[in-house]
């Protein structure tokens, strides 16, 4: 999804005030019963004026046409997204915008609209590209491809034409967790026990005090609220707590999970998923524990180097990563798309943990590291030591090594293809009316004018 950038403030505040002071608002496009004015396509193109390819005043409209398709057709099949999913992105946007601006103060300026407007109109944005892309993604769900379907696609097709693979890795990892004080675990039960009170006696909402002290920041900024999520969706200490609430008025007893601790409030149950609100806290790492971990780490590698274990045994033996741990430490990348491997581009290891990556990018294959500390994927500080299995460099396609990104190139045409069928028989049945003016295009799906 495109991001809505944030550049040039002062500038593009100048031109939307000149453009809403020079432009008379007229209807261009009807798509169905929907109309887009052309003040709807003057904010886009000061929006992303330099990422346009072609004539914005046609890109632009006909990207518009293409969404108002898919989101009613997303009415008509009920698909939608969360609030929450929505808000992650707005506050994510939003954040970034107030960062370049200087201030939330001098955002409203540049803007020359109040934080509550901004947000809305961000909130709406978003939620209409999401829809959309989920609907997008609802048509071509059932797209397929064979191997022997991949093969033909890439027979012929030059060399410098294949793909081009960024250089992956693949890596092991041997986890410790820093020992963990009662003491310190014991501050952060009463800290939500506290806060479990303040609920309960009526003196705090919940939904304060999650935006206030909650460490899960995806849902600290909707007042700790979730989306309506099944059992097995969720950490099991999490989930069996969580799903044995019944009244939405009251909090849970204290629960642990793989992220740290919990309490949690149920706002609502359908069937067999259910929708709550959380506050998170995670006990803090001393140093002195963490320098103890690193000492005990120094010693399995000194044993690993001098061949008295194997690293995959010492995996076993004592690592504390339960994903890792029962495979022999290969880290595994799970996709959005859905699909999982053990290998990593250097950019999503980054993603997965930056201290994890610098460390790789030094390595041989073959060589472990030296310990080191690192933020985990459940947000935790743990001490590990690494190690190269392998990386492939940067290399064009090729079948044996690279099928399944090969198959993704294939299932990705193959869904265009249905994609421009379904607009196509949209362009057909859907009442469309272009202005005169506005109808000297070439645009890139034909049938909208006939």
């Amino acid at each position: 999804m495109k991001r809505y950038t944030f550049c040039f403030l002062a500038v593009l505040s100048s031109m939307l005030s000149m453009a809403q002071k020079n432009v008379i608002d007229e209807v261009v496009w009807v798509v169905g019963d929907d109309a887009i004015l052309r003040s709807d396509i003057e904010k886009r193109r000061l929006e992303f004026g330099s990422q346009i390819k072609g004539n914005a005043y046609c890109v632009i409209p006909e990207q518009l046409a293409l969404q108002k398709l898919f989101l009613n057709q997303a009415a008509i099949d009920s698909v939608s997204v969360t609030d929450a999913e929505v808000n992650q992105y707005v506050e994510q946007d939003l954040s970034e915008k107030i960062l370049m601006a200087g201030s939330k103060e001098k955002l409203e300026e540049y803007m020359k609209l109040p934080m509550p407007q901004i947000r809305e109109e961000l909130f709406d944005q978003y939620k209409d590209d999401l829809t959309a892309r989920r609907m997008r993604e609802k048509l071509t769900e059932e797209v397929k491809v064979t191997p022997a379907e991949v093969r033909r696609y890439f027979k012929d097709i030059p060399e410098d034409s294949l793909p081009l693979i960024p250089t992956q890795v693949e890596v092991q990892l041997l986890v410790l967790e820093p020992r963990i004080p009662q003491a310190e675990i014991d501050r952060i039960k009463s800290l939500l026990r506290d806060y479990a009170e303040r609920v309960n006696s009526g003196s705090t909402s919940f939904s304060t005090l999650a935006r206030l002290y909650s460490e899960d920041p995806g849902s600290a900024r909707q007042g700790g609220e979730m989306p309506y999520m099944g059992k097995g969706e969720l950490d099991p200490g999490f989930a069996n707590v969580a799903f044995s609430l019944t009244d939405t008025k009251k909090v849970s007893k204290i629960a642990q999970s793989e992220f740290g601790y919990h309490i949690i409030q149920l706002i609502d149950k359908r069937g067999d998923k259910m929708k709550c609100r959380h506050i998170l806290k995670r006990p803090e790492v001393a140093q002195a524990d963490i320098d103890s971990a690193l000492v005990i780490l120094d010693s399995i590698t000194n044993d690993i180097k001098s061949e008295k274990i194997s690293f995959e045994d010492a995996v076993r033996y004592a690592s504390d990563d339960k994903d890792t741990r029962n495979n022999r430490g290969i880290l595994s990348n799970n996709k959005e798309t859905g699909e999982t491997t053990t290998r990593f581009e250097m950019s999503e290891l980054s993603a997965f943990s930056p201290e994890l990556a610098r460390v790789v990018e030094a390595l041989a294959i073959g060589e472990m590291s030296k310990p080191f500390t690192m933020i985990n994927s459940k947000g935790k500080t743990v001490c590990a030591i690494a190690r190269l299995k392998n990386r492939t460099l940067t290399h064009r396609a090729n079948i044996t090594e690279d099928f399944q990104v090969m198959k993704g190139v294939v299932e990705a045409k193959k869904g265009e293809e249905v994609i421009l069928k379904w607009i196509k028989e949209k362009q057909r049945s859907t009442y469309i009316r272009i202005n005169p003016d506005w109808r000297d295009c070439e645009f890139q799906y034909e049938g909208w004018i006939r």
